[in-house]
């Protein structure tokens, strides 16, 4: 089984941004995390991010090419790309939606997701663990 974990804007920044809000590991620190559960049941995992919109729609499309599944954080473009959401909705893999913080508890804006009707689940407010759960339930796909 092959899973594409995609991140989008500012992701890259986690250890730095904001530590209140998204805490003090890096993106690389999460991508080790599941890089040792995924080992434990022979899941490949392939990450990418991208501050890029554009960027995004192409990992997703390929992803769909190439992959069983996807975990998206798309970032703030959750909130705003419908370009993000086309892609998902495109493809015929599963995705599921990760947050480290509950967009319900923050700003109005965030209230609203443009991608969850075409993942097939979103996880939100657990911190990196976000990403495990949505790992977990890939793992249990297999």
């Amino acid at each position: 089984m092959k899973i594409s974990v995609i991140n989008g804007p500012n992701l890259n920044m986690l250890g730095q941004r904001e530590p209140g809000i998204y805490g003090n590991q890096t993106l690389k620190d999460i991508e080790k995390q599941l890089q040792e559960v995924a080992l434990e049941d022979a899941i490949e995992l392939d990450f990418f991010q991208s501050n890029i919109e554009g960027e995004l729609v192409d990992a997703i499309q390929q992803a769909g090419n190439r992959c069983h599944g996807i975990i998206i954080n798309a970032g703030a473009y959750t909130h705003t790309s419908i370009a993000v959401r086309d892609a998902i909705a495109a493809i015929r893999i599963p995705v599921v939606e990760v947050h480290l913080s509950n967009p319900h508890t923050r700003e109005y804006f965030r209230h609203t997701s443009l991608i969850a009707d075409v993942c097939r689940g979103s996880i939100a407010g657990f911190g990196s663990a976000s990403y495990m759960l949505a790992l977990y339930w890939f793992k249990r796909q297999k």
